[in-house]
């Protein structure tokens, strides 16, 4: 098959002369790709995610030998905290097999291929094989167990395809069309609109706020060129907004977006990526509150939607309000017949008119239900009205609602038993929150009742409707668009529920007995009181009278979250959409109103064969592309593919054809000393630094020293690349540079309080591995700590910033092959992700000789004086000793006393035990503490005063031991230390009878000139003799072995 396909994928072009022709030429390398993901995704499957089938039966559209649909029942899962437990998902693309995979090798076993189509319940899957599955079962004789082993998912790729697919002659192809050569219809030059769209109040409102806002100019010109590019309905036209890193381009395409909002511009928002959606979203709604009047008025017009999970939307708060999910579920709370806005508002409407026979009707029925009861001897001393109402005071409705639906979603991944047990004890919790027929719900125990007064009745009835009117509100004000809910009534339902509310505080502050009196006047036929209740009681009852009871929305149906209407009614009525290029595709399945504009951010990052899944949708006029294609673009895993341009984006081609863009060319991100490499080397010095940057307050001292700059390459010569199975490379000397550096960031920090948020990116996903590694779990991630710490790949990290960045080059060889590494758009992005310090680790000679990128970087950091070597930090050269000890690599380290002894007083020896106990330590940290205890000892530091000769000192576990001795030099006999070994204490005394006979030999003039200590101020120094001719040693004391026995 690979064979096959590699003959069929040619180039795709960069222009085409049809609209068949252009699809057509992404179908070869489509193909070609799934099959080498698949590839790749088997290859690198260490542990299969698999579940058990418990049977397998065919579903009705059964239709051998092609329509091969089956229905897969599984067995659940006993252990929930098993992470590999696989759950299936629509579009995976799985193995059937009669072996339950312990390793991939399993696989190569005979297996079926299916789609999965459908997931029930997590329990029950409909899917398409490939094979019947009942002869598989015949032919491995084994009838008692099947398995489903995760492949791939398939979801894009099937919509890529349904799109290349497509009709050429549909009518949803005419921004298509506008894109297969070089000439570009402009709508800024639209004869027919450009007087009408620049007088229009639209364009004159835009335009203002446009010029009067934060905006840079060349965000003004790009904002302002797209807003006059969807006001020209005679075109379709494909506009180009060019963001190099840190240029604002996301704080743009969110104010255009603002921009459309206002002008009610029916907008589809995309991007390639979950988190790409977000930011643009969060952007918006940042901008929509900040300018809003009416709070969260007008959110209803705004829509997210996509994968709850996989957003992770419980961690984005601001975002909760337009999630397609959450928006359903309170929708459908507030449309409902018996528990939504209608009931609600009429119940308290009545109850306010007529509270006296609101009353005696809870007396009859407690009265009717007390008399059922009688028989039954439990003691209860309340009414189960107020027991649920007491339930619903302890939390807000909102979150009751929002968490039922999370329940809902939980309850869908147990066993039937356990899901029928959950949802029969939800069912009840809810009882006091959904059922508003309050003449019939549960306002008794199964016991003798304690009837209210009438003023507890009427106080806490109040209390449990009023709290649902505000719910009801609140949502109805956020969820429904604008187009439903005018402006007006918006001001009417607040200025209700405000004189609700006073009404409330009187209620409650009421110990006169007022109430009573108050209520028992009827307040229609006009014979009221003067006193504030009865005024307020009256004109909440005038107010409520005036909003409205009903909103053109859909009919609930009896099932709760029935969504299929809530939900298209939401997307139906939005006027800004957002979602995930993929996930666009659900939208050709909803007859709405067309959008009149798209916008793709992250457009260059995006293959082209998979925009077409939104430039397809019918009656869409203009597309506007958000990127920048000298960053990284869409990853693709065949190189056969790659090769044919498959990863190229409709972007990229355009701008290669010179389709004009709008060029955002001031960055607010980096430092001067940053952006100055990336900007001469990738934009041509096109782009201008902010004056944010250029302010003194902006260059951020973290750590002391010039190597610790805003900008530095830090040389590590010493470290070794090695791959790993899944070929990536690793440095791990590097990494323990690097983990050094992120320590001593951790601990400034804790001592001057500083927030700091640091990245650590690394080409290699091993480098990654290993960075972490060694970090550990010490650093939180999360960015709202005072230090934070995220290690990732450069893919992992575009889009993203920190306030510093170390980058693990990791390439360390004589040959100054740098691998992938050379690419540019990959450098780009590493290097532009820094706002105040950028710290790039690496060896300096191999990237020097690489004749690519790097050289020029490290040839540019030396002209700029920013070139350092590591072992100019005292710090950094210990953690390289330390890490070539970890290796066993010691011997790569030439002069060992000049990295780690620099500031020595003394000369220190080691015998060669020394060397070979410390290979043995496991522990890098310790390792540190030993190598930094003997930095210490060389510049005179001791524990405390001491007569011996042989000194032990302890270090966690271990225990170091060493002497004073003496050696020629210059005809003096000078003091030295001698560093015997370092092992554990239990060893200690065998070491100390061998160093007992050892030193037992020397004279006692010798024995004395070892113990003479010399002080200088706090620190011992060594002193040194003329050679006594009769005490003349042989210069060779250095290198005492400990193997050879002492003469007696």
């Amino acid at each position: 098959m690979g064979n096959m396909l590699f003959v069929q994928v040619n180039k795709i072009p960069h222009t085409f002369s049809s609209k068949t022709e252009y699809l057509n030429s992404f179908i070869a390398p489509l193909m070609e790709e799934t099959h080498a993901d698949l590839l790749s995704s088997v290859k690198s499957l260490s542990h299969p995610l698999c579940c058990e089938i418990r049977s397998f039966t065919f579903t009705d559209a059964y239709k051998p030998p092609k329509d091969l649909f089956y229905k897969l029942i599984l067995k659940g899962n006993e252990n929930k905290n098993d992470h590999m437990v696989y759950e299936p998902q629509h579009g995976d693309l799985i193995a059937i097999t009669s072996v339950k995979p312990r390793s991939i090798a399993d696989l190569e076993r005979s297996y079926v291929v299916a789609l999965v189509q459908g997931v029930k319940d997590d329990l029950i899957l409909t899917v398409l094989s490939s094979k019947p599955i009942e002869d598989h079962m015949d032919r491995t004789k084994n009838n008692s167990s099947l398995f489903a082993v995760y492949l791939i998912n398939m979801t894009t790729n099937i919509r890529i395809w349904q799109a290349l697919t497509s009709d050429p002659n549909d009518r949803g192809m005419k921004i298509i069309e506008n894109v297969l050569r070089p000439e570009f219809p402009d709508a800024e030059k639209c004869v027919n609109c450009h007087f009408k769209q620049n007088c229009s109040t639209a364009y004159l409102n835009a335009k203002i706020g446009i010029q009067s806002s934060e905006l840079n100019e060349s965000q003004q010109k790009a904002v302002l060129s797209c807003v006059q590019t969807t006001l020209c309905s005679h075109q379709n036209t494909v506009k180009l907004i060019w963001g190099p890193p840190g240029t604002g381009k996301t704080k743009t395409v969110g104010f255009l977006l603002h921009c459309l909002l206002n002008m009610k511009c029916r907008t589809l928002t995309c991007a390639p990526t979950n988190i790409a959606v977000l930011e643009v979203t969060g952007r918006l709604i940042q901008r929509v509150m900040e300018s809003s009047k009416y709070g969260t008025y007008g959110l209803g017009d705004i829509v997210l939607f996509g994968n709850g999970e996989r957003m992770k939307i419980e961690e984005r708060d601001e975002l909760h309000d337009v999630f397609l999910d959450n928006r359903i579920a309170i929708l459908d709370y507030c449309f409902a017949s018996e528990s939504g806005w209608r009931s609600t508002l009429l119940y308290m409407i009545s109850l306010l008119e007529d509270p006296q026979g609101k009353y005696q009707l809870y007396l009859k029925e407690t009265v009717v239900e007390d008399l059922k009861e009688n028989d039954n001897d439990e003691e209860l001393t309340q009414t189960g009205d107020s027991k649920n109402e007491e339930k619903i005071n302890k939390k807000p409705l909102k979150q009751v609602i929002l968490e039922t639906l999370k329940e809902n979603k939980k309850n869908q991944k147990k066993m039937k038993d356990n899901k029928k047990e959950k949802e029969s004890k939800h069912e009840e919790e809810r009882k006091g929150v959904n059922d508003l027929s309050y003449e019939k719900e549960n306002l008794k125990e199964k016991t003798h009742v304690i009837h209210l007064t009438f003023e507890e009745f009427f106080q806490k009835r109040f209390s449990y409707i009023a709290e649902r009117l505000y719910f009801c509100v609140e949502s109805l004000i956020t969820h429904l668009p604008t187009s439903l809910i005018s402006l007006k009534v918006v001001k009417m339902m607040s200025e209700a529920v405000d004189n609700l509310k006073s009404l409330q505080k009187l209620l409650s502050g009421d110990s006169s007995g007022a109430l009573g009196k108050c209520l028992s006047k009827n307040v229609v036929s006009g014979g009221g009181s003067s006193t504030k209740l009865n005024a307020a009681r009256k004109k909440s009852l005038l107010l409520l009278k005036l909003l409205p009871s009903t909103f053109p929305v859909p009919q609930s149906t009896n099932s709760s979250y029935d969504t299929r209407e809530i939900q298209d009614f939401c997307l139906a009525n939005a006027c800004l959409i957002f979602c995930t290029v993929s996930s666009s595709a659900k939208l050709h399945k909803t007859e709405m109103v067309p959008f009149e504009v798209l916008i793709i951010d992250e457009a260059a990052q995006l293959k082209e064969c998979e925009s077409t899944i939104p430039l397809q949708l019918l009656g869409t006029r203009h597309a506007i592309l958000i990127g920048d294609e000298r960053q990284l673009p869409a990853m693709v895993k065949s190189q056969v593919s790659a090769k044919a341009n498959f990863g190229r984006s409709l972007f990229e081609r355009l701008a290669f054809l010179g389709h004009q863009k709008h060029l955002l060319n001031v960055q607010h991100r980096m430092h001067p000393l940053i952006s100055s490499f990336p900007n001469k080397q990738f934009y041509n010095n096109e782009i201008f630094d902010g004056q944010n940057v250029k302010q003194r307050s902006y260059s951020q001292c973290f750590l002391q020293g010039k190597m610790y700059g805003s900008y530095s390459f830090i040389n590590v010569p010493y470290g070794k690349e090695t791959v790993d199975n899944k070929h990536s490379s690793k440095n791990k000397i590097e990494a323990f540079v690097v983990s050094e550096i992120v320590a001593k960031l951790y601990e400034e920090v804790k001592k001057t309080k500083k927030k700091i948020r640091v990245g650590v990116i690394s080409p290699y996903k091993a480098q990654v591995y290993a960075i972490c590694e060694i970090v550990g779990t010490k650093y939180s991630s999360d960015a709202q700590n005072d230090f934070s710490l995220s290690v990732r790949s450069v893919d992992g990290f575009q889009g993203g910033e920190e306030d510093v960045i170390i980058i693990s080059t990791v390439r360390s060889n004589a040959k100054g092959s740098v691998g992938f590494l050379s690419n540019c758009q990959r450098a780009n992005v590493a290097l532009t992700r820094a706002r105040h310090c950028l710290w790039i680790v690496g060896n300096g000679e191999t990237l020097g000789d690489s004749e690519c990128v790097w050289k020029k970087l490290v040839m540019d950091a030396k002209e700029r004086s920013c070139f350092h070597n590591a072992n100019e930090d005292k710090n950094l050269s210990l953690a390289i000793i330390a890490a070539l000890v970890q290796l066993k690599q010691i011997h790569l380290l030439p002069n060992l006393d000049s990295h780690l002894f620099r500031d020595a007083r003394w000369k220190v020896c080691f015998n060669d035990d020394f060397w070979i106990s410390m290979t043995r330590v496991k522990d890098y940290e310790l390792c540190k503490e030993i190598l930094s205890l003997l930095e210490k000892l060389s510049c005179g530091w001791r524990k405390g005063a001491s007569s011996q000769l042989v000194e032990c000192y302890k270090v966690k576990q271990m225990c170091i031991v060493w002497t004073v001795d003496l050696l020629i030099e210059n005809s003096h006999q000078v003091q030295i230390l001698k560093v015997w070994n370092v092992l554990a204490h239990s060893e200690v005394p065998k070491l100390s009878k061998q160093l007992d006979l050892l030193y037992g030999n020397y004279s006692s003039h010798k024995m004395s000139q070892c113990k003479f200590k010399h002080k200088e101020r706090n620190l011992d120094v060594p002193m040194k003799w003329p050679v006594d001719s009769v005490g003349l040693l042989s210069n060779s004391l250095a290198s005492l072995n400990l193997k050879d026995e002492p003469e007696t």
